[in-house]
């Protein structure tokens, strides 16, 4: 059973990691999707190959999730190419960690901008589109950082934190026309990233999680499926934790 079939979606931060497993998970599940991506146009080339064998339309676009321009464009190139938005998952994101003493304003700045105006400018460019449908899913990648904060990342904690306000303000502003607001609080989940870094330090981890496994982004593609598809037609302004019971 496919549960997006006949929708349409945009995916930020989508060639690697945690978004490109919403990318793929979307579109096994018969949605054409838009993705954003910054810097590798290969593997922007490779991941739209990968979609159109699926049997589905796919659209990659380099942009700057962080300026409001690039998102309208966003939008409107992905009106044209499926004819609506039905769905987006904000992801993109970056980290630019350091004790606050030694923090400077670019990298505060630039974590803010990145991760957390990012959300506020696709979110409204996408909004008349959905409020002539009178119907959409905005899903926001947030983090457990978000929720109980960590020691280093002060920027990175304050981007994520907002971004729930953000998404449960939008969730009571934008019920009433069947327009859905979630947010998804990830955990500690094993990328590229991960893979490159002290495989001791990654083990104690995985440890101190209570099901003993970091995750997987299927994990997270496979709750974002879930906000998208109707089976969570009666769920929005939620911050949904997928992160192995780490805040409970």
């Amino acid at each position: 059973m496919k549960l997006l079939d006949g929708k349409s979606a945009i995916v930020t931060g989508g060639t690697r990691g945690i978004g490109r497993g919403i990318v793929k998970t979307f579109a096994e599940h018969g949605a054409n999707v838009a993705f954003t991506y910054m810097s590798s146009e290969e593997k922007a080339k490779a991941l739209t190959e990968e979609l159109e064998a699926l049997g589905v339309k796919a659209l990659p676009m380099r942009s700057d999730a962080a300026d409001y321009a690039s998102a309208e464009k966003l939008v409107a190139a992905t009106n044209e190419a499926f004819g609506t938005v039905d769905i987006v998952v904000n992801n993109a994101g970056i980290t630019r960690d350091g004790l606050l003493m030694r923090m400077t304003e670019e990298q505060w700045d630039i974590v803010v901008n990145t991760n957390m105006k990012s959300v506020f400018n696709l979110t409204k460019a996408v909004q008349r589109t959905m409020l002539k449908a009178r119907s959409g899913s905005i899903i926001n990648l947030t983090s457990v950082v978000g929720v109980k904060g960590n020691g280093g990342q002060a920027n990175y904690a304050a981007s994520k934190a907002g971004i729930i306000g953000f998404t449960k303000s939008v969730a009571l502003e934008l019920g009433s026309r069947s327009i859905r607001s979630n947010a998804i609080a990830p955990g500690f989940i094993e990328t590229e990233m991960t893979a490159a870094l002290n495989q001791d330090t990654v083990q104690g981890w995985r440890d101190a999680i209570p099901l003993k496994r970091g995750g997987t982004p299927d994990d997270v593609a496979n709750m974002a499926l879930f906000l998208a598809s109707d089976l969570s037609a009666y769920v929005t302004g939620q911050v949904l934790h997928v992160d192995g019971g780490m805040v409970t």
